[in-house]
C-alpha cells in the first residue's frame, strides 16, 4: 500500500510529528538546554546510479588528505546514511534534483521507476526538481513519477514490477520548484514543502524552498518550450517570504544549480565561483542553509548572507558519491537557526563499509531485469552501419540516425521537411557513440544480423530529445556552412552533418569558408532550396540550442519536441525490421 504523504500545511503539519526525521532508536545526547538539534542529510543529482559508478562515471574521488577514494553505489550510500544518522532524534533526508533520467540503461529501459524504488527504500522525504526531472514531460514527473500514473502498455512501457512484485506506484515523497512555471504562470509543483521536527514536547516547523536551474524550459536534455523559469532570486525570497508569514523561522533553499571551487577535495571551500554562490550573496537572510546541485562538484562553504552572516553552501557531487550533513541548532524559544551554531561536512559513500542487503537486493533485480532487456531484438541488418566518414563527411550510421529524425518527426500526424545530425560536431561529442555490425558480438543474446536493444541504446543517443523547428532557407543554409569553421591557428575545421535521404547537396570546397554552398545545389524532395520558405527540421535539441557549434541554427523558431533519441531510435528499428545501409551519396563534392 502506499503511504499516505505528508500535508504541508503547518496545522496539518502537526499530525506528523512523531513520523519525520526519526532516523533511529539510538539514544542521542542531551542537548544544550537553550537548542534543538536538527540534522539535515541530502545527496544531488543521483541519475539512477544504482550500481558502483566506474571510474569514468565518477566512481573515485579525492579524499581530504588528496588520495583517490573509491565511491558510490546505492548499497554503499544506504549503509553510510544509516550510520550518519545514527544517533539523531531529528534527522530530515531529501534529495537536491536529477534523481532520475540518468544514464544506466536498466534505468532508462525501465522508465527511470528503478530510482524511484531505491530513493524509496533510502528513505527520501522530498527532493526538488531538477533539470532531468523534466527530460520527459511535466506530466511524467507529476503523474507517472510523483503519482504513479501508468502510460502506454502496462509491464511495456511503464509500471513494471518491482522487486518485490508488486507494481510501480510512484514516489513515495514529493517534489518542489519556486521558479519553473507552466503557460499560466502556475508553479508545476509546490514552490516548498514544511516538515516537522519535535523536541520537549513542542513541535518546530522547517521550511525547504525548491529551485531548478533556468535554464531548464530550453536546456538540450530537459527541453519543455510550454515551461518558464522565473528569476531564482526573486523565487527564493517571494518563497521565504511565504513561509516566513506562516510563522516558519527555519528555511532551507534546496537549489537545483550549483558551482565550482578551486579546491581538489571534497569537503573544501577554495575561490568558489558559480549561480549558486552568487545567488548566495543576493538571497534573503531569512535562509538559513543552502543546498545546491546540477554541476556535479563537491564543495562545502560558509558565505556570508546580505546581512553579512554566514551560512552553509554545499554541493555533494553525484552518482551517489558523497553526502552532505548539515547540523543546525534551533532556538528553543523562538525556532530560528542559530547561525554560529551551524556545521556542515560532506561525506564520501566509500565502498569499504557493508553494503546494506536490501538496497544490494533492489540494485540486483533491476540489474539482471536489465541485462534481459539489453538482449531484447529490435531489428536485423543486412550491413554495417558504420561511424566510418567518406572524403565529404558522409556515413551510414549519421545517415541512419538522420532518417530516424525524420521519421520521428513525422510521428502522430507531425510535420518536417528534413532531419539531420552532427555526426562530427563542431564542438564536444556525437550522439552516433557505437557502430551497428552484421557480426555476433558475443554479448548474450546476439546473433549475425541482429540488433539487440541494449545494442541500439549503445549506438546512439545521450538523453536528448529529437525536436523539430522551423529555418528559412537561408538560415538551414547558414547552418549548412557552418560545417567549415576556421580556427584560431587558420585551418579549417570540418564538422560535417548528415541529412536524410530526401536531401541531397554539393560543396566546393575550394571555395571561402562561408561561401561553399550554392543553394541551388541544395535539393529537398528534388527541389531546390528556396532562400524565403520556411522549412521544418528534425534533430536533437543540443544541436538546436547552437550547443554543437552551429550557432546558425539558434535562429529557430516554433519549436516541438518529439520523443527522446534512445526510445526513437528503438522505435524505428522496430518499426522497420530489416535495414540495409543506404548508400552514400546525399553529398557530393564539386570541382
Amino acid at each position: 500500500m502506499r503511504r499516505v504523504r505528508r500535508p504541508r500545511t503547518l496545522a496539518a503539519g502537526l499530525a506528523a510529528l512523531l513520523t519525520v526525521g526519526l532516523a533511529s532508536t539510538t539514544a542521542q545526547a542531551s542537548p544544550p538546554a537553550s537548542t534543538v538539534p536538527v540534522q539535515l542529510v541530502s545527496i544531488t543529482d543521483f541519475h539512477g546510479y544504482l550500481r558502483p559508478p566506474s571510474p569514468a562515471d565518477g566512481g573515485t574521488i579525492a579524499g581530504p588528505d588528496g588520495a583517490t577514494q573509491v565511491v558510490g553505489g546505492a548499497a554503499y550510500l544506504a549503509t553510510h546514511l544509516k550510520s550518519i544518522q545514527a544517533g539523531h532524534r531529528n534527522s530530515i533526508f531529501f534529495a537536491d534534483g536529477d534523481n532520475f533520467s540518468g544514464w544506466p540503461f536498466e534505468v532508462d529501459a525501465n522508465a527511470d521507476e528503478p530510482t524511484i524504488e531505491v530513493l524509496n527504500a533510502l528513505g527520501v522525504q522530498f527532493s526538488s526538481v531538477g533539470n532531468h526531472e523534466l527530460d520527459v514531460s511535466k506530466s511524467f514527473l507529476v503523474d507517472h513519477m510523483e503519482k504513479g500514473k501508468c502510460f502506454g502498455t502496462v509491464g511495456v512501457d511503464s509500471c513494471f514490477t518491482d522487486s518485490t512484485g508488486r507494481r510501480f506506484h510512484g514516489a513515495d515523497f514529493d517534489f518542489q520548484s519556486a521558479n519553473i512555471v507552466d503557460a499560466k504562470g502556475r508553479t508545476i509543483v509546490a514552490p516548498y514543502t514544511i516538515r516537522w521536527v519535535r523536541d520537549g514536547g513542542r513541535s518546530y516547523p522547517i521550511g525547504f524552498i525548491g529551485m531548478t536551474v533556468p535554464d531548464t524550459p530550453t536546456g538540450s536534455t530537459s527541453y519543455q518550450p510550454d515551461l518558464k523559469a522565473l528569476d531564482p532570486v526573486e523565487s527564493a525570497n517571494r518563497a521565504a517570504g511565504e513561509l516566513t508569514k506562516r510563522g516558519v523561522k527555519a528555511i532551507v533553499l534546496n537549489m537545483h544549480d550549483g558551482g565550482t571551487d578551486a579546491s581538489a577535495t571534497y569537503d573544501n571551500c577554495i575561490n568558489p565561483s558559480g549561480p549558486a554562490i552568487d545567488l548566495a550573496k543576493k538571497v534573503t537572510p531569512e535562509i538559513d542553509a543552502i543546498v545546491t546541485g546540477h554541476w556535479h562538484a563537491a564543495f562545502n562553504c560558509s558565505i556570508p548572507d546580505p546581512a553579512g552572516n554566514p551560512r552553509p553552501v554545499v554541493e555533494a557531487a553525484n552518482h551517489g558519491r558523497l553526502i552532505n550533513e548539515i547540523n543546525v541548532q534551533l532556538d528553543r524559544r523562538t525556532g530560528e537557526v542559530l547561525r554560529d551554531k551551524t556545521t556542515s561536512v560532506n561525506h564520501a559513500v566509500t565502498r569499504d563499509v557493508t553494503p546494506d542487503p536490501k538496497i544490494q537486493g533492489i540494485v540486483d533485480y533491476w540489474a539482471a531485469n536489465g541485462d534481459r532487456k539489453y538482449q531484447e531484438p529490435v531489428a536485423t541488418i543486412t550491413g554495417d552501419f558504420t561511424r566510418t566518414a567518406n572524403a565529404v563527411g558522409e556515413s551510414t550510421l549519421a545517415d541512419l540516425a538522420a532518417d530516424v529524425h525524420l521519421w520521428t518527426a513525422r510521428q502522430n500526424g507531425g510535420r518536417a521537411d528534413l532531419g539531420l545530425i552532427a555526426a562530427k560536431p563542431a564542438t564536444g561529442s556525437t550522439a552516433l557513440r557505437a557502430d551497428l555490425l552484421v557480426a555476433n558480438s558475443n554479448k548474450p543474446g546476439d546473433a549475425d544480423g541482429r540488433v539487440m536493444l541494449g545494442e541500439s541504446w549503445d549506438a546512439y543517443g545521450y538523453g536528448n530529445p529529437v525536436l523539430t523547428v522551423s529555418l528559412t532557407g537561408a538560415q538551414l543554409d547558414a547552418v549548412l556552412e557552418q560545417q567549415w569553421q576556421t580556427q584560431p591557428d587558420g585551418t579549417v575545421k570540418f564538422a560535417p552533418l548528415a541529412l536524410s535521404a530526401n536531401v541531397k547537396y554539393a560543396f566546393d570546397a575550394s571555395r571561402p569558408v562561408g561561401d561553399r554552398i550554392d543553394p541551388a545545389d541544395v535539393r529537398i524532395d528534388g527541389v531546390a532550396l528556396d532562400a524565403t520558405k520556411t522549412y521544418r527540421v528534425a534533430a536533437l535539441a543540443y544541436t538546436v540550442i547552437g550547443a554543437d557549434g552551429y550557432s546558425a541554427f539558434k535562429a529557430y523558431t516554433t519549436p516541438v519536441r518529439n520523443n527522446t533519441d534512445h526510445e526513437t531510435f528503438a522505435a524505428y528499428l522496430k518499426a522497420h525490421q530489416t535495414l540495409t545501409p543506404a548508400p552514400l551519396d546525399r553529398v557530393a563534392q564539386k570541382g
